[in-house]
């Protein structure tokens, strides 16, 4: 069985991401989309929340498993049985960030590989922290996000501002 994990903050998932997602999902019998639980960032959305978000937007895909986790992704792919991690690349900027963690995660498990995808075209200037900025100053986000996401980004950063956070 072809196993694979798309690890990720998905604070929130865009369409790129779910791009990503759909695409993998057909080269392999599972695909594990791993949420990163980073407790050194504060990201908009709990982890819990990004998970629910993700099994919303994956619900079509028979073979997509939503998971959360922390620590390494290398060693969550191990925990997962899978034998490859997934990664989008938008632009020649993300390559090689990208690049060197396939290496390292290779020099630290030789059974892991990344597979690279490259983003479509009109998602490749999307991203979490675009999206986030863009509602942050009310812009409209419909063309970013899945629709399941969109109230929901707003809403929560309609909570960050009343609580008295100043930014996004």
């Amino acid at each position: 069985m072809k196993i694979a994990v798309y690890p990720g903050s998905f604070d929130p998932v865009t369409k790129g991401h779910l791009d990503i997602i759909e695409r993998a999902s057909a080269l392999v019998d599972e695909l594990v989309v791993g949420v990163l639980n980073n407790n050194a960032k504060t990201p908009l959305f709990s982890a819990e929340e990004r998970v629910k978000m993700l099994v919303d937007v994956t619900k079509h895909l028979k073979n997509v498993r939503v998971e959360a986790f922390s620590g390494l992704s290398v060693d969550f792919v191990r925990r997962c049985h899978a034998g490859f991690i997934v990664r989008g690349l938008r632009a020649v900027t993300d390559f090689e960030y990208e690049l060197q963690m396939a290496q390292t995660n290779r020099s630290i498990e030789r059974g892991i590989d990344t597979i690279f995808f490259t983003t479509e075209l009109n998602y490749a200037y999307i991203s979490s922290t675009v999206v986030k900025e863009v509602a942050w100053y009310g812009g409209d986000i419909s063309g970013f996000v899945p629709p399941e996401v969109t109230e929901k980004v707003y809403e929560k950063i309609a909570s960050r501002k009343a609580d008295g956070n100043q930014g996004g």
